[in-house]
């Protein structure tokens, strides 16, 4: 009996061992099962974030594709507008040199309709032949004669044969003057082109080198006038340099080439060199490279003279040594070098014109110092000349103006009574 007991005991211990061990195994199974199932979760939401980002990307891919398509379009369209005006405009060019081709068969071109041709018969009539007592000038290009014209006075300008590049210069000059109108620039009345003849309207006082340096025992020009001859070439050099679609430089702006009226107003002439600078190009020290320099020496721009490179300030030099020579009636050789030197010695009275007795001091200095910043070494040291010189000279000229009842040649009209004791200050000798 004792032993039924035991036997029971130990297989009761074995069953709940059993149990046990079979709880045990349930409840790893079921643990297992647990994070399986987060795992699960876990990655369907993994997926479900991969899922949306890859509907927003293809949605932004759509967008993209419609505005990409969108721009092709214009492109498409921009391109096919530009190729009908490059067809329009390659027809007109094409009927444009046709036109061309055509009036320069019949001998009209467009630059011979803009002024009035002469037939070297009607010169050769006009000049006597050439005739010595008719000449009143010689240059490089060649002599000038004094005559009359349709009932006008004039000036012929007659292009020498063997006159170095002189017959380019001549088709420069007839192109530059025939197509513009400006009070400063001399008016081209017309031209004999199969004999080198330029007509000029009739320049009654010659040259302003002839009249600073007396030539003929000129009666001296007052200071009023000086003034009012500077700021009209500059007025003149700034609308050369405003030249449409191209700024046009003279290159060769001295005295001898600025005349003077019957009334003392100047007014620029030969602009045989002068040339169109390219726009593509301009700036405000607008330059050009040139394959030699041209001009008189003194007068050239030392940077064009060095490199070539050709600008509206090149002229801007030259202007600065012609408003020395106005203020001194000196050669341009060294004279930057002495004024500039007589200016920080508190000399500059001794350099001026004594021909002219009452300089006005103050303006005379503005005036001195505004030409040594013209004549600067450095083209971008020089001034602007719409911007800077012109205005400054139109304010000399108006005081100028304020100090005479009518401009006169050689005497110094009184001042007049509201004029300040500063400004009518005078350079003593």
């Amino acid at each position: 009996m004792q032993d039924d007991v035991e036997a029971e005991m130990r297989r009761l211990k074995l069953e709940l061992q059993k149990t046990m061990e079979m709880y045990s195994t349930a409840c790893k199974e079921a643990l297992s099962a647990k994070q399986k199932a987060v795992e699960l979760q876990r990655w369907r939401m993994e997926e479900e974030r991969r899922l949306e980002e890859a509907r927003l990307a293809e949605e932004a891919a759509r967008i993209s594709a419609e505005k990409e398509k969108s721009k092709y379009k214009a492109a498409m369209e921009n391109a096919q507008a530009a190729q009908r005006i490059a067809e329009t405009e390659s027809q007109k060019r094409v009927e444009s040199e046709k036109k061309a081709l055509h009036e320069s068969d019949e001998g009209m071109s467009v630059t011979t309709l803009r002024y009035r041709r002469y037939s070297i018969e009607e010169i050769e009539k006009a000049t006597e032949y050439f005739a010595e007592s008719r000449k009143i000038g010689e240059g490089g290009y060649g002599p000038v004669y004094k005559c009359s014209l349709d009932h006008t006075a004039v000036a012929i300008k007659v292009l020498r044969p063997d006159a170095a590049q002189g017959r380019s210069q001549f088709q420069q000059e007839v192109e530059v003057l025939s197509c513009m109108r400006h009070p400063n620039m001399v008016l081209l009345l017309g031209a004999c082109p199969e004999y080198g003849c330029l007509v000029y309207e009739y320049m009654a006082n010659g040259s302003l080198d002839d009249c600073l340096f007396r030539k003929g025992n000129t009666r001296p020009l007052s200071w009023q006038l000086r003034f009012r001859i500077a700021a009209e070439i500059a007025t003149g050099l700034n609308f050369l340099h405003q030249t449409k679609p191209e700024p046009l430089v003279h290159r060769d702006l001295k005295p001898g080439n600025i005349l003077l009226d019957q009334n003392y107003v100047s007014k620029i002439g030969d602009v045989g060199l002068a040339r169109l600078v390219p726009p593509n190009v301009a700036e405000d020290v607008t330059q050009y490279r040139m394959t030699s320099t041209a001009g008189t020496f003194c007068y050239i721009d030392p940077e064009y003279q060095q490199t070539g490179m050709l600008g509206v300030k090149s002229d801007v030099y030259s202007l600065g040594i012609v408003f020395l020579q106005i203020l001194t009636a000196k050669p341009a050789m060294g004279l930057t070098h002495h004024i500039s030197h007589a200016i920080e010695n508190g000399t500059l009275a001794e350099m001026l014109d004594p021909s002219v007795p009452d300089w006005p001091v103050e303006e005379t200095l503005a005036f001195a110092k505004l030409a040594l910043q013209c004549a600067e070494l450095r083209r971008k040291d020089r001034p602007d000349l719409g911007k800077i010189v012109v205005p400054e000279l139109n304010k000399l000229r108006e005081f100028g103006e304020q100090n005479m009842s009518h401009f006169l040649v050689g005497g110094s009209p009184a001042p007049s009574s509201n004029q300040s004791s500063t400004s009518t200050e005078k350079v003593s000798r």
